[in-house]
């Protein structure tokens, strides 16, 4: 990766990467803010968190802004999307995910940091939240409302069962192995389109996301996120479960938290955002954008509004 990647907005915008065990992650900075060195920042930092199915490129707009703001941020190659990080033992719970950005946090000697996620990346953070929140300054959820709230939201929003039709579909191990990456990743093209259909000339950053899925074991390690929400009988998922109710009840959830949306977003409905958010969840508060004339991947399709917003509340 280079920083030409991303937007300049002024200023020199550093990368480099950082190989975290079997992960890598790229930590970015302007030119003249916070040490320099591998460890440590004397500054604010923001992890952000990619989903699927997407790459770390996901942030491509908001890394130039969050480091003009003054803020260091860390963008991590999400557990298996990489063939170094894929799992012999195919483990892909959420409470291991989360368990990753703490891990990620020590090594980088990081105390605290504002996460912000996209999709499963969300996902994580939100989990993260419970199983850490001592070390999460804010949480900022692109895409994907609360979590746990969302068993009981799904049956006061019965369409959302519709749009989350794929979720049953991965677990046709085989079939939708082939299917995903068939006819030159179509599939992959479709749920782009599907999900953001607002999302205009987006066929580079499809390209992004085929080129990792095509890496030796990516494919099945990020459909296996989705089989390890099946398996009922492994102590992660037991575990993960139990962090999910940790985030109602209880302290419940003691960080500032914001949620982004695409108003058509093809893969999450805006009434299950309506009915999983309960303000008495959230003892720092809560803020929730809407986002109009976007779908899932809103952080691409309207990077100036998302910026903005993530700036502006990480500065409040």
């Amino acid at each position: 990766m280079h920083s030409s990647t991303y937007e300049q907005m002024g200023g020199e915008l550093l990368v480099r990467k950082v190989a975290i065990g079997s992960f890598s992650a790229y930590r970015f900075r302007m030119s003249g803010v916070g040490k320099q060195s591998d460890h440590g920042f004397n500054g604010d930092t923001v992890i952000c968190l990619h989903g699927f199915p997407d790459t770390i490129h996901s942030f491509r707009h908001q890394v130039p802004a969050l480091t003009k703001a003054g803020y260091q941020v860390i963008v991590p190659v999400m557990r298996g999307y990489e063939p170094s990080s894929v799992q012999p033992d195919k483990q892909y719970f959420l409470n291991q995910l989360a368990q990753d950005i703490v891990d990620w946090m020590d090594w980088l000697e990081l105390p605290k940091a504002h996460i912000v996620g996209h999709d499963w990346g969300a996902a994580t953070a939100w989990i993260m939240t419970a199983l850490a929140p001592d070390r999460v300054k804010s949480l900022t959820s692109i895409a994907i409302p609360p979590i746990a709230r969302l068993q009981q939201a799904v049956p006061a929003v019965p369409s959302q069962l519709a749009y989350s039709w794929y979720m049953g579909f991965f677990q046709l191990t085989g079939f939708s192995d082939w299917m995903v990456e068939a006819q030159d990743w179509q599939f992959i093209r479709y749920l782009w389109n599907k999900w953001s259909p607002d999302f205009e000339n987006n066929d580079a950053y499809v390209a992004e996301v085929i080129e990792a899925l095509s890496a030796p074991g990516v494919k099945r390690a990020a459909l296996r996120y989705y089989r390890c929400l099946a398996l009922v009988r492994n102590p992660h998922w037991k575990e993960s479960q139990r962090l999910l109710k940790a985030l109602v009840s209880g302290d419940k959830i003691t960080v500032p938290v914001q949620i982004i949306y695409g108003i058509n977003d093809g893969c999450m409905s805006e009434e299950i955002f309506n009915v999983a958010i309960k303000p008495g969840d959230y003892k720092a508060g809560i803020v929730v954008h809407p986002v109009e004339g976007a779908g899932h991947f809103v952080q691409l399709e309207k990077p100036v509004v998302v910026s903005r917003l993530l700036t502006e509340f990480l500065s409040g």
